[in-house]
């Protein structure tokens, strides 16, 4: 697991660095936000903790700017401000957590393995998604239904994903022209018709179970029957 420090205060960094690095992990240190900004920029961490009052860019901002670049990184705030105010403050800008100075190291730690075990676990759970005997892998950018790959083009495979990501939900062609094709809704055009028809053909035909239906005057729906 690899962390990203970013805290100015030289005694407090060394104190978390050295207890991480006790503990197996890889750590980074930053001591202002330019700094913590550029190696968050550079390559990906498993965690960010970003003291609150930094030089140049805070904490709250760079949350901002890492939330920006990577939506799903885990961000702990450390502060030692403990107004619901702050706190607030620090959740909106995309925080998962919060921690008040002086802490005890163990507690940031437990903090630390639930924010990472949380974010593994949910990234195993969304790794394959799923409807009846079709698989789409989002590693691997395949699809499956019965074991049997299924070849499909970039805008096939965006639509699926949308499609599964929001099964049993009937989506609308506004909703897919502007999710999937980020463009507003031309009605006067049948693209989304014809994408769907290309799905159905590659996904249902010569199955019994049909997945991709048409509730008239709404949208599409990806559903079992």
């Amino acid at each position: 697991m690899k962390i990203l420090l970013v805290e100015d205060e030289p005694k407090l960094a060394s104190f978390v660095k050295k207890g991480f690095e006790n503990e197996g992990y890889e750590i980074e240190v930053a001591f202002d936000g330019r700094m913590g900004q550029s190696l968050a920029q550079q390559q990906r961490y498993d965690l960010a903790i970003l003291d609150v009052n930094l030089p140049y860019v805070n904490g709250f901002e760079l949350c901002r700017l890492i939330r920006a670049q990577d939506a799903h990184v885990p961000v702990l705030l450390l502060t030692a401000l403990d107004s619901l105010d702050d706190k607030v403050t620090g959740f909106e800008a995309g925080a998962d957590d919060y921690l008040v100075k002086p802490f005890e190291f163990k507690e940031l730690l437990l903090r630390a393995r639930v924010l990472t075990r949380r974010h593994t676990e949910g990234a195993a759970v969304k790794q394959v998604l799923r409807i009846a005997d079709l698989e789409l892998n989002l590693d691997s950018k395949t699809v499956t239904r019965a074991g049997q790959r299924i070849d499909l083009t970039t805008k096939e495979y965006a639509l699926l994903e949308y499609l599964l990501l929001n099964r049993g939900k009937i989506i609308s062609r506004v909703d897919i022209a502007e999710k999937v094709w980020e463009l507003n809704f031309d009605t006067n055009t049948n693209v989304i018709d014809v994408y769907v028809s290309y799905l159905r053909k590659k996904l249902d035909k010569g199955y019994d179970t049909k997945l991709i239906h048409t509730v008239v005057g709404m949208g599409y729906v990806l559903r079992e029957g």
